[in-house]
């Protein structure tokens, strides 16, 4: 630093010195002083041009050289045998150029200084912008709001507090009451969790900052801390606002398994910020992931992301109330609940795509309107083109349908905590491996067997949809027998894991066999609604019981 500004005094003083010599050779008299006699010796051999008077001196101009003598000493017979110019702006003239020069010599010197001042005053900003590293943060005000976002009516509700606290944040803080600082959003990819932060932001009116986490992730060590470090700042100088994290698992995931000291930096740096904040900053940080899973258990603890929203594919209302929404300014003339029937499987942007390409084949036709013959012919390709949605046909439903809620009764009975079972999603909770008992273990492992042994029971045989499932269930055994010792032996062989997996299968297919009434029920209360809670298998339970 010091070298830099030495050197720059340096340029700075030799460039004086050449200034100040170029205005020396400019303003200097050049001209020869001569006598009364050499200028009358001059005019006699006729070698005066022209002469110019020049306030007290005249100038004598001849082909070789430019010669001065004082006004006074002019023979005034000069006057009338050459040309004579008046010209008392000489001086003046470069007088003038000379400023001119100067102040066009000092702005570049200035320019020039102020730039490196720049430079030197936040070099990683510009070190970072000129490498492409990472580009400016600004905020973006979204005109999104929820009455734009169909089939989302739960995820709504978990919502309007936070747009009512973004709102007047005031009211909370006089009350004494605090808000989530974060909030995750958990769910499959397509399900609609940008649009859903767009829409709260949209909703409360608030600036909103849109960040993916594999933005944090820099070439350079500190180049994400120092990017997290600069979205908080942007978001609490314009607060309330809203930063959201996309894919936040880029960046949060567990410490120490596979050390990476840029993204453990970056995580510390995010983990810092969210404690930093202060109650009344009015900022609250929206987070989307697919992996809730292999996220580092400081983010999801009290005071960072508290607040978890589980955003589960569309249902057959949810889908009806999507498509409406699609086909809203489009002009159509398609069953819209028949569509929503027919694409179980489909998330939210595998929806807008069916209806987009059915707008396609509906313009390639030449066509005036959607019509259910453009559905259905676009519906193929939205499901085996390049990103192929999972759906079923009506007998994979009603084998995906009793596979479920195999798994939904067993989990009701033996008291495994859940949310809602789906066609095509669990809402198991995962237990907690630091500390659980023996008989909740095994539990776990025959919720994960009940869609394996139902199908035994019902069809005579195993299905490929319990892969899954039954890796999971081998996982669990392998912790009890060999983590755990919860076994016969402390130290169990391959045969002891075979044994006890067989034995937990012959217990949860004992346990089906005998209540394959109520598993039809709930086969047909899925199939219909796709979804099934604890209060509709207990009814269930109760009316056949």
């Amino acid at each position: 630093m010091l070298d830099s500004k030495t050197n720059r005094w340096v340029l700075y003083f030799s460039a004086g010195i050449l200034l100040g010599l170029f205005l020396f050779a400019l303003l200097r008299d050049n001209s020869v002083a001569i006598t009364l006699d050499k200028s009358n010796e001059l005019l006699e051999q006729g070698l005066i041009k022209r002469a110019i008077l020049a306030d007290e001196k005249i100038y004598l101009i001849t082909e070789e050289e430019t010669y001065r003598i004082p006004t006074v000493m002019i023979d005034k017979h000069l006057l009338s045998r050459v040309p004579v110019e008046a010209s008392s702006s000489n001086y003046v003239v470069q007088i003038l150029m000379a400023l001119s020069i100067i102040l066009i010599f000092g702005g570049v010197l200035y320019r020039f200084g102020f730039k490196k001042k720049a430079e030197s005053t936040n070099p990683p900003s510009s070190s970072s912008s000129s490498l492409g590293l990472s580009d400016p943060i600004s905020p973006s005000h979204s005109d999104i709001t929820f009455k734009d976002v169909g089939g989302i009516s739960g995820v709504k509700e978990e919502l309007e507090e936070i747009i009512d606290f973004l709102r007047s944040p005031k009211k909370y803080k006089n009350f004494g009451a605090k808000m989530p600082r974060g909030v995750l959003l958990v769910g499959p990819p397509g399900v609609g969790k940008t649009m859903i932060a767009k829409a709260v932001a949209g909703e409360a009116n608030v600036p909103f900052y849109y960040q993916s986490g594999a933005s944090f992730v820099q070439i350079y060590v500190g180049m994400g801390a120092k990017r997290v470090r600069e979205l908080f700042v942007q978001a609490k100088r314009n607060a309330p606002s809203i930063i959201f994290i996309d894919e936040i698992d880029a960046v949060g995931r567990m410490r120490g398994a596979s050390r990476n000291d840029e993204r453990e930096a970056t995580l510390n740096q995010l983990l810092t910020e969210m404690d930093g904040f202060e109650d009344s900053s009015g900022v609250v940080v929206i987070a989307a992931t697919n992996k809730i899973d292999v996220l580092d258990t400081a983010l999801l603890r009290s005071g960072r992301f508290d607040r978890r929203i589980f955003v589960d594919l569309p249902t057959v209302d949810e889908r009806e109330a999507i498509i409406g929404k699609y086909f809203e300014n489009l002009p159509h003339d398609v069953d819209i609940k028949e569509i929503s029937r027919m694409t179980i499987g489909f998330n939210g942007a595998s929806l807008a795509t069916l209806v987009n390409e059915a707008a396609l084949e509906t313009l390639r036709h030449d066509k005036k309107s959607i019509s259910m013959a453009e559905v259905l012919a676009v519906k193929d390709k939205v499901l085996f083109g390049k990103h192929k949605v999972k759906s079923y046909s009506a007998q994979e439903q009603d084998l995906q349908a009793l596979y479920q809620s195999a798994k939904a009764l067993s989990a009701y009975w033996f008291e495994v905590p859940f949310e809602k079972f789906t066609m095509v999603n669990d809402g198991l909770k995962p237990y907690d491996v630091d500390l659980v008992s023996k008989h909740k273990l095994f539990a776990y492992i025959k919720v994960m067997l009940s869609g394996m042994a139902i199908c035994e029971i019902h069809y005579g045989e195993h299905s490929s949809n319990v892969a899954e499932d039954l890796n999971e269930a081998k996982k669990i055994v392998q912790l009890v027998l060999e983590n755990y010792a919860m076994g016969e032996q402390i130290i169990p062989s391959a045969k002891d894991n075979a044994h006890l997996i067989n034995k937990l299968y012959a217990e949860t297919k004992e346990f089906l066999g005998g209540m394959r009434a109520q598993v039809e029920a709930l086969q047909s209360e899925l199939i219909s609604k796709e979804q099934i809670y604890k209060e509709q298998i207990k009814k269930v339970m109760d009316d056949l019981l």
